[in-house]
C-alpha cells in the first residue's frame, strides 16, 4: 500500500475514534436523539438532489437507515450522554464484529469455526471486566445500550451486504431520510416540543454546531467514501484490519481532551477486546501460513 493510501486510512481512523470526543462535547448543547438526527439531515441534504438513489429496494434502506440513525447512533448518543464514557463507548461498540458474525451465521448459513469461538470468548471476558467496574461515569446501563448499538450495527453491515455491490456514500446518503424522522420523533416525545428544541437550535454555540458538521460531514461522508475508495485499490484483508486503531484513538482521545481516567482495569478490558478482534481477523491468515510452512 502506497504511503499516501496509508496516511490515508489512518487519517479515516483517526477520525472515527477521536469522533467520541466530538460527541461528548455537542452533548452538552443537544439532547442525544436530537443531535443524531441534526447528523443525518446534513449527511441528507443537499446531497441526495446530487448524487442517484442507489439501485436497491427501499426497504433495504429503511432497514439500514434505522438500524444506523437510531438503533446505532441515537441510542449510543444516549448512552455517552450520561450512561458511559467517551472512551470505552469506542471500545464496546467494536462488539458490531461478533453481531456481524452471528447474523451472517442465520442468514448465510455460515458456521461458527472454533477461532470464532474464542475470539468471542476473550471479548466477553474484557466486557465482564468493564462490566464489574461500573460506577458514576459508566454504568451497567451504558454498557448494555452500546452492545445494543453494536448489535445496531451489526444489523446495518448485513442489511448492506445483502445489498450487494453498491456505490456505499449513495446508499448512506439516501438511507438517511429513514433516519431523521423516528430520530425527531423520539426527540419531540422525550427531549422537550417543538419550542423547546427550537430554542436549543437557536441557543447551541458555534462549537456546538461544528460538532454536528463534523458528524455529518468528516465522520460519515468522508469516512465512508474514502473508505470505500481504498477498498475498492486494495484487497479487503490489506484494508480490514486498520479500524481496530478506532478504540486506541477513542481512549486516547478521551484521556487526552477529557481527562478520562486509563486505569489497568480498562486498558486490560481494552486489551482482551482488541486480542479478540484480531483473533477473529487474523487467524485464518495465521493458520494457513502454519500449514504452508510445517506440511
Amino acid at each position: 500500500m502506497p504511503a499516501s493510501h496509508l496516511l490515508l486510512a489512518l487519517g479515516i481512523v483517526a477520525v472515527w475514534g477521536t469522533n467520541f470526543v466530538v460527541i461528548k462535547n455537542s452533548l452538552g448543547s443537544f439532547p442525544p436523539f436530537y443531535f443524531a438526527a441534526l447528523r443525518y439531515f446534513f449527511v441528507l441534504l443537499p446531497l441526495v438532489f446530487f448524487i442517484p438513489r442507489p439501485k436497491v429496494l427501499w426497504s433495504n434502506l429503511c432497514i439500514y437507515g434505522l438500524a444506523t440513525g437510531v438503533g446505532q447512533f441515537g441510542v449510543m448518543y444516549y448512552a455517552v450522554n450520561s450512561q458511559i464514557s467517551p472512551g470505552l463507548a469506542s471500545l464496546v461498540v467494536q462488539t458490531q464484529v461478533f453481531f456481524t458474525i452471528g447474523f451472517a451465521m442465520f442468514f448465510a448459513k455460515e458456521y461458527l469455526r472454533l477461532y470464532q469461538a474464542v475470539a468471542v470468548a476473550i471479548a466477553m471476558v474484557g466486557l465482564g471486566i468493564i462490566a464489574v467496574h461500573t460506577d458514576a461515569t459508566t454504568t451497567f446501563l451504558g454498557l448494555a445500550l452500546v452492545v445494543f448499538a453494536g448489535l445496531s450495527w451489526g444489523v446495518a453491515n448485513t442489511v448492506s451486504r445483502q445489498a450487494g455491490s453498491i456505490n456505499m456514500l449513495s446508499y448512506v446518503v439516501w438511507a438517511s431520510a429513514f433516519s431523521i424522522p423516528p430520530l425527531l420523533l423520539i426527540s419531540l416525545i422525550f427531549e422537550g416540543g417543538p419550542a423547546h428544541l427550537w430554542d436549543v437550535t437557536l441557543s447551541a454555540p458555534a462549537g456546538a454546531w461544528a460538532g454536528v458538521l463534523w458528524q455529518s460531514w468528516a465522520n460519515t461522508l468522508f469516512g465512508y467514501a474514502a473508505w470505500g475508495w481504498l477498498l475498492s485499490k486494495h484487497p479487503a484483508a490489506l484494508v480490514a484490519p486498520a479500524p481496530l486503531l478506532v478504540p486506541i484513538f477513542g481512549m486516547g482521545a478521551s484521556a487526552y481532551f477529557l481527562s478520562e481516567p486509563l486505569p489497568l482495569w480498562k486498558i486490560m478490558a481494552a486489551g482482551l477486546v482488541i486480542t479478540g478482534l484480531i483473533v477473529n481477523l487474523f487467524w485464518p491468515g495465521i493458520e494457513r501460513s502454519l500449514k504452508h510452512r510445517f506440511f
